[in-house]
């Protein structure tokens, strides 16, 4: 039977290639028609228009110039579609890297950003080859939800100047809290008319969101902000102002300077843009496939974030990742599989190369009006206030994470969160082992196990029956050790009950090891009754065998052998 049941999980596990197609390959394997072309391209026409003035905002507010956002939705957007592992994911620049690319670029250059954002793109090949990315959903819920709130209040934050046409005395300060008082003492600087069209920008959003779901929001208050900059001269700066507009086309590949010491330098940029790369897109696939019911293939995704980053370094673009809004639009616009992320990138090329010119007329304060939107939208509110009020553990993990990412950095969030979160799991855990003597655990599990229980079988003098239920790991060793210590002051005879244990480790292990020891020498008989095979494999790999214990398949089989003759 067990020889059945490996073959079946043989059977069962992917193999390697089944891992890695592309959903683009899926899709067209199972038949891809002139209808369903029309609805991706409709889809994909839906989510450029998204993303055209997404893309450039967070390129500004990132510190580059707004081409660059497009570069990446381009390059980076097409290869994740045409590679990725999800059917509905839109990759391009995210409001998540704004914080980190903004740093890397003051410290390092546009150069150094471009080198980080390569080598990201081979860490995430590997995590993705090395078929890491299952462990990525194993951060827990509070540390996506206070990661993404911290996302938002810095974004935020860096969005005033712009939103109030602040003019500061220096170079505006990266951490909070001297950002604050940079902002509070040029307060006297705003610029009426760039708030106006910040205000302007928004309450359009606001009104269309709310009267006309459908139409294109943030492209029509960007236009409409432009509009009247335009028309009554405004005093706002402009794209136009700032960056002398953007190119007409793509720029050539090429790599940037690479040489060790650079690589070395940059090092920690790129790590911490493929785990927050990683983490981003497989968030945004997981909310696509609860909006569809399908279901991704995380390292598959991975491996084409890897290249995505990869190709939109080589043409000057900033780290691209999946982008859960776009996503979600591309969802709701009824794409049928990855040519609308694919169509999605070609329109926002020709848009590009058509309309160039007329983005030199959008105002900054439009964009950081448009930024403020996303990050009202990136504030889960409800999650937020409900993880507050369900439990004290996870409103520990959910404020550290917050307040860390807000006031110190975002990969320190990340991991602090996530050992909190481990470690409130390992004591939940801990605190579900049940060690009960003479009774079932769990009464009514199987009924053909209530004759173990019978009354005569209770009494027996000489017997005592332990049963453990839950998983028997390091954080439960204390307490089930505790209970087997008393075995020298039983009866002669020891029964284990492990039917109930679905996991065992190498801590769990010593623990048995160590009372089968002591009842060795206090001449009680330690049967082990119930043990999975896996669970029995782990016990005699650490000594837990012949003459020190003996194994039974049920109690029944344990009570058997005491009875035998050799017993």
């Amino acid at each position: 039977m067990d020889q059945a049941r490996r073959a079946n999980h043989q059977q069962a596990r992917p193999t390697f290639a089944e891992l890695f197609t592309p959903k683009l390959v899926t899709v067209l394997r199972e038949g891809y028609s002139l209808a369903h072309f029309r609805t991706d391209a409709i889809a994909g026409l839906t989510v450029a228009i998204v993303a055209l003035p997404l893309s450039m905002a967070i390129a500004i507010a990132s510190g580059v110039t707004p081409e660059r956002g497009l570069y990446t939705s381009i390059v980076g957007g097409f290869i994740i579609s045409a590679l990725g592992g999800s059917r509905f994911q839109i990759g391009g620049p995210a409001g998540a890297f704004i914080v980190l690319v903004a740093a890397t670029v003051a410290r390092v250059g546009v150069d150094g950003l471009l080198l980080a954002t390569m080598m990201a793109g081979v860490f995430l090949l590997a995590i993705g080859y090395l078929r890491l990315g299952t462990y990525i959903k194993f951060i827990p819920y509070p540390v996506t939800v206070g990661f993404t709130a911290g996302i938002a209040v810095i974004i935020f934050s860096g969005q005033i100047t712009e939103l109030f046409g602040l003019t500061l005395a220096g170079k505006e300060p990266g951490p909070l809290v001297p950002k604050l008082m940079a902002l509070s003492e040029a307060a006297g600087t705003i610029n009426p008319a760039a708030t106006f069209v910040a205000v302007l920008t928004i309450a359009t959003i606001v009104f269309l969101k709310r009267w006309r779901p459908k139409w294109p929001a943030m492209l029509i208050a960007i236009g409409l902000a432009s509009l009247v900059v335009a028309l009554f001269a405004l005093p706002a700066e402009t794209i136009g102002t700032r960056y002398g507009g953007i190119p007409r086309s793509l720029q050539w590949p090429a790599f940037p300077p690479i040489s060790i010491d650079r690589m070395v330098d940059v090092l920690p940029d790129a790590v911490a843009f493929a785990l927050l790369g990683a983490i981003e897109s497989l968030l945004s696939a997981v909310v696509a496939d609860g909006m569809t019911g399908r279901r991704h293939r995380s390292n598959c995704e991975l491996v084409a974030q890897g290249f995505a980053n990869i190709a939109s370094a080589l043409f000057g673009g900033i780290c691209a990742t999946g982008t859960i809004a776009r996503t979600a639009t591309n969802v709701r616009a009824g794409a049928h599989g990855p040519v609308a992320g694919m169509v999605h990138s070609a329109i926002l090329l020709v848009l590009m190369l058509v309309a160039a010119p007329l983005a030199s007329y959008i105002p900054l304060a439009a964009l950081a009006g448009v930024l403020a939107v996303v990050c009202w939208n990136m504030f889960e509110k409800q999650a937020f206030a409900t993880l507050l009020r369900t439990s004290r553990g996870d409103a520990l993990v959910l404020m550290a994470t917050f307040l860390i990412v807000v006031f110190r950095d975002l990969t320190e969030g990340i991991v602090v969160g996530f050992a909190l979160g481990s470690i409130l799991f390992i004591d939940r855990m801990a605190k579900s082992i049940a060690v009960e003597a003479d009774q079932p655990l769990v009464p009514d599990d199987i009924a053909d196990r209530a004759s173990t229980y019978d009354s005569s079988e209770a009494s027996d003098a000489d017997t005592v029956v332990y049963h453990i239920s839950g998983a028997f790991f390091f954080g439960a060793a204390s307490t089930v050790g505790t209970v087997l210590d008393r075995i020298a002051d039983q009866r002669r005879n020891f029964i284990l009950d492990c039917s109930a244990v679905p996991f065992f480790d190498s801590t769990a292990a010593n623990v048995i090891e160590g009372a089968a020891h002591k009842a060795r020498r206090a001449g009680v008989r330690f049967i082990i009754a119930g043990a999975a095979p896996q669970t029995r494999r782990m016990l005699i790999n650490h000594g837990v065998k012949r003459p020190l214990v003996t194994y039974a398949a049920s109690i029944r089989d344990a009570r058997a052998q005491l009875k035998a003759p050799d017993g």
